[in-house]
Parts: structure tokens; sequence; C-alpha cells
């Protein structure tokens, strides 16, 4: 066989690359050549005309350009070898700099550089100003003048865009490009640009691209009804386009505080050594013992099964799909005390469900929580725990998302700063109910008119202007620790205290929010589970395997719970959990 030399250039290593195919005989390109092909990197290769035509390359459907590339099994259509016949000796191809970075922005699969990598925090002028880079992303607004255009693109991967000159002159394609590109582009449409990286002259950029070529890769059609036009948009009217919506300023922010949130969770979970749970979704098992439950079933409500004795229910299920009730699941705990008794210390994050027909905007249908559950550990192992949680959670959005929490700061709560530094750095304040209590008492009798529910005594299940009072007044700010409740208010699963009156249960309160989390010290003793059971109207056979926990090997053990979306409004001053999630869900809504 003759022997090949293959060299190639890298992606932007220089002005100049040549690649060079020496003498070719008929013959098949071995794995190992292919190997050394896609180590080599990507390079466009133009054949002489003998050797064009009866060269097997393809053609790419938007440039017709011909490449070798490391998807070349894919690109020819699932061939897993070609051959190529070559006539001539000494095909060469020059490969410049520009043209290799024009291959990678006319390929849809091609590499582009994130806008956050040339505006992030950490970035410095002097390490981007005069690099060519290809970006990619959608138009916020674009300014045209005759010759020139002024575009800004976002990508979602930073709060700001990126402004792009595109002048006439120095667009590939001239005035001819450019006419075409002021036709087609708008707001909403996305496009790519191939352009160099330079100081800007304007204020609050740094650097901006100067165009040397753009393509509008996806038009806005009807562009006069496109929902997003630059004007202000009420909350309400962004959740009727839900789909549409994390395009804007807020709910871009949202889904990155978001998406830093539940990375900060697990990674202080695994600093920890807990073991993340992935809990059913569908239970026979109620966990608050609410019974507002979604059902599930694959019955026909349309024609029921008809019962064949007096057992009526029981027999009505035997013909369903779990031959017994089934439901969308409130809570992981229950299936979180099974591992964490085997495992030590064990966590679920995802979603649950609740059937409760509010419409506050505090509530959902469907949400998601963060569930902890540790052995050998006590009510107050479970607060300290949740201190450190929540604190990691907010020390990891305000590395990541500091322009984003800056922006909720600006326009949605003044106070954000203050309050993301009490949670970060000032201990959290503890409180027993009993005490709170008869602060509450003391503070209501003074203007009872100032309150909506002003009746508090031993017993009452506490409403939000009571936990907030809590918190912000009593608690100067601070997140806030209520614990040892009424027996009769809180769960079956939560241990009694020897008081006989109270458990060994607490809330966490934060300013603007209320309650964030809830947890327990679990009722670890068999025989007092069981009699709670009973009081709480519970069929024991369907806790079978909960008891079971207590008949072999019991320990003491505690948990809680935090629901994502409160947690994400505190720490983003956002007032409604449904402009926190990504598609609500909520009483009459089921949209997208």
């Amino acid at each position: 066989m003759a022997a090949i030399a293959v060299a190639t250039a890298l992606l932007f290593a220089g002005p100049q690359a040549t690649l060079a195919m020496s003498t070719l005989r008929p013959q098949k390109f071995s794995g190992n050549l292919m190997r050394q092909i896609t180590r080599a990197g990507r390079a466009e290769v133009r054949p002489t005309a003998s050797l064009r035509a009866q060269a097997s390359y393809p053609t790419h459907p938007s440039t017709g350009s011909r490449r070798v590339n490391r998807g070349i099994g894919g690109r020819l259509g699932g061939l897993r070898r070609f051959s190529v016949r070559a006539e001539a000796a000494g095909v060469e191809a020059k490969v410049t700099e520009c043209e290799e970075a024009q291959k990678v922005f006319n390929s849809d699969g091609g590499k582009r550089t994130k806008i956050i990598e040339i505006l992030g925090g950490e970035t410095k002028v002097e390490d981007w100003e005069g690099k060519q880079v290809t970006v990619k992303g959608w138009i916020r607004t674009i300014r045209a003048q005759k010759q020139l255009a002024f575009v800004e693109v976002n990508d979602g991967s930073t709060f700001g865009g990126i402004q792009v000159v595109v002048n006439a002159d120095g667009l590939e394609g001239g005035q001819q490009k450019f006419d075409e590109l002021v036709s087609k582009a708008s707001t909403g449409a996305s496009v790519g640009v191939l352009g160099v990286v330079v100081k800007s002259p304007g204020k609050g950029q740094a650097l901006e691209i100067q165009c040397q070529d753009i393509r509008v890769i996806g038009e806005v059609y009807e562009n006069d009804k496109y929902p997003l036009q630059k004007k202000r948009h009420s909350l309400e009217f962004l959740r009727s386009i839900a789909h549409l919506r994390a395009r804007t300023n807020t709910f871009a922010a949202v889904a990155r505080v978001r998406a830093s949130l539940s990375q900060g969770i697990h990674s202080y979970f695994h600093a920890m050594g807990f073991k993340n749970l992935h809990s059913p979704i569908v239970t026979a098992s109620d966990c608050e013992g609410a019974g507002e439950m979604f059902r599930v079933t694959t019955l026909d409500p349309a024609s029921p099964p008809e019962s064949k004795n007096k057992s009526g229910e029981a027999e009505f299920y035997k013909q369903d799909f779990f031959d017994k009730p089934a439901f969308l699941t409130v809570s992981g705990q229950l299936s979180a005390e099974s591992y964490a008794c085997a495992l030590g210390d064990v966590y679920t994050f995802g979603p649950t469900f609740r059937a409760e027909n509010s419409q506050t905007s505090r509530h959902l249908a469907e949400f998601w929580m963060i569930e902890p559950e540790m052995a050998f550990a006590d009510i107050h192992d479970a607060m300290d725990n949740c201190e450190g949680m929540v604190r990691a959670a907010a020390k990891s959005a305000m590395d990541d998302c500091a322009e984003d929490l800056a922006f909720f700061g600006k326009f949605y709560e003044k106070g954000l700063q203050k309050r993301l530094d009490l949670i970060t750095n000032k201990p959290f304040k503890k409180i027993e109910y009993t005490k709170a209590v008869e602060l509450l008492k003391e503070e209501i009798a003074k203007d009872p008119s100032k309150w909506e529910y002003p009746e508090v005594k031993f017993g009452t299940d506490l409403a939000t202007e009571h936990e907030r009072w809590i918190c912000e007044k009593w608690g100067k700010g601070a997140a806030t620790f209520v614990y040892n409740y009424p027996r009769d208010i809180k769960a079956f699963y939560m241990r009694d205290n020897d008081d006989g009156k109270t458990v060994a249960a607490f809330d966490l309160l934060v300013p603007g929010v209320g309650e964030l989390a809830g947890g327990s010290q679990r009722e670890e003793r068999m025989d007092v589970l069981t009699k709670k059971m009973q009081e709480f109207d519970l069929i024991e056979q369907d806790y079978w395997w909960y008891i079971d926990l207590r008949k072999y090997g019991s320990v003491p053990h505690a948990g809680y719970g935090v629901g994502f979306e409160r947690l994400v409004c505190y720490l983003t001053g956002m007032a409604n959990v449904r402009d926190v999630i990504p598609f609500p869900r909520f009483p009459g809504n089921a949209e997208f």
C-alpha cells in the first residue's frame, strides 16, 4: 500500500495551515487512518478536477463544502468506509485560519464560543481582544442604518448579550449580504456570527464583535405577531407564553439561578457524604395524611367497572393497573427513611404533587422537594444540616449568578443583597413554638386590627403573617427555626416529646416567604408509631413496610423537606412560585 501523509493545522492555530495528501492508489481508508484524520482536526479539502470527479466526498446541504470530520460515518449516510481513486499526485489544499473558522461557522454542529466566556466576570479584555470567534444566539435588538447595524445577540449563557457591529464594507458579501441580513434579522431571530473581538467604545460593555460574516439561522415569521417585542411585559402575560418566556431577562435569570441552586445543593450533600436516592413518583402511601393527592389509574372514567360484591372499592381496583389505589407522591420521605436505615445519610431531590385547590402565590400542584434523611440523628442534627444546606445553596447562586441576582435586586427586591448576606453570614435563630405563640399574642394585643388572623393560642397552625413576624421582627431578618410544635397539628411520623403535648418537629421561616422548610425527628418506637397511626385513621397494612423499619434494627433518625420553588423565590425576590418553575401546574392550568 502506498504511504499516506496527512498534516493539518489546529483551528485558529496560525496564519496558514496546509493539508497535503501524497500519491494515492485506489484503496479504502482504514480505521487507523480515520483516527489520524480525527486527531488532526477538521480540515476543508479542495481536490483537483480529476480527483473530484471520482471522489465520494459528501456535500454539505447549505454550504456546498466537502469535508472530512469526526462524524464522517454519519455524514456519509451510515457508510463505514469509503474510497478515493486518484490519478493525479501531490494534491494540496491550503487552509488559512479564516477559512478554517469559516468552515466551523457554516457547520450546523460547529464549535461556538459562549458569550459568558467572552464577557464572564473573570474575563480580562486582553484575553479576548483580537481573537476570531463564532457566536450563535438570538437577536435581542437590532438597529440598522444604510451600511451599519448594531445587533445585540444573547445565547442564554449569561445575563447580558454581546453587541455585534455589522459594517457592509467589512462584511463577506458586501452590501448585498448586509441588505439581506437587515431584511431577515429581527428580534427573536437566531443567528450565527463570525467576527473579531475588539474593545467597545460604548458604555456598559468592555468588548464587542466586529462582524466578518453573519447568517440568519432561523427567521421570525410574522414579525409583527412575535409576542416578545422590546417592551415590558407583565408576569401574568408571560405565564401564558411559558414556552417563550425564558427568552426574557427575568425568566432567563430565574433559570440560571435555579440551575445553580440545584447544583449547589447536590454538591453540599455530596460533600457531606449523603447518597442521592431516586424515590418513586407513583405511590400508595399518603406521607402527610392530608388526602389531597392525584389519583393514578388506567380505568376509563366514562365506563368504570362494576363492583361484584359488597367490598366495593377493593373489587373495583382489582381491575386497575396496580390492583389498588395509587397516587402521585406528595413526598419522598418514607422511601428515604428506608434507605437511611441502611446507608446512613440519603436525600431525594425530585418532583412531588398535591391536589390542593389553592390559587395562592405560595402553592403549586407540581413542585420540587429536597428531602434528606439521617440515621442516628435527632431534631438538632436535622436543623443544623438544613441551615448548612440553605447557606451552601445561596452561596452557590451568589458565586455563579452575581449579575442575575443584581438584576433581581434592582427590579424585584430592593433589599435582596442584604438578605443574601444575612443568610450566608449570620447564624439562624431558634425559638420554641410555645415561646413564639406567647410573643405573638403580646404583639397582636397591641392592635388586633392589623392582623388577618388575630386569634393565636397553643395549637394554632401559624399563618404566613405570623411566620413572617417571627423571622422579620423578632428574628430581625434572620432565618429562624421554630421547633417543638403541638402534637395534634403535625404528621403521624413525628417523634413524640416527653411532655406528651408536642413533637420534635421544626419549621424554617424566612423573611418575605414564611415557611421554607419543615422537618422532624422521626418516631422510631414501633409501639408509639402504630398507636399514632390508629389516631390518624391510617390503615397499618398500607404501611407494613414502614413499620418493618421499626421492627428490624430501628434507630433514631431525622430529616426535613425544603420546597425548592420557595427557596428560589426567597433567593431571587420573585413573589410567586409560578414564576420560578419552567412550566407551572396549578388549578385550572396544565398548559405546555
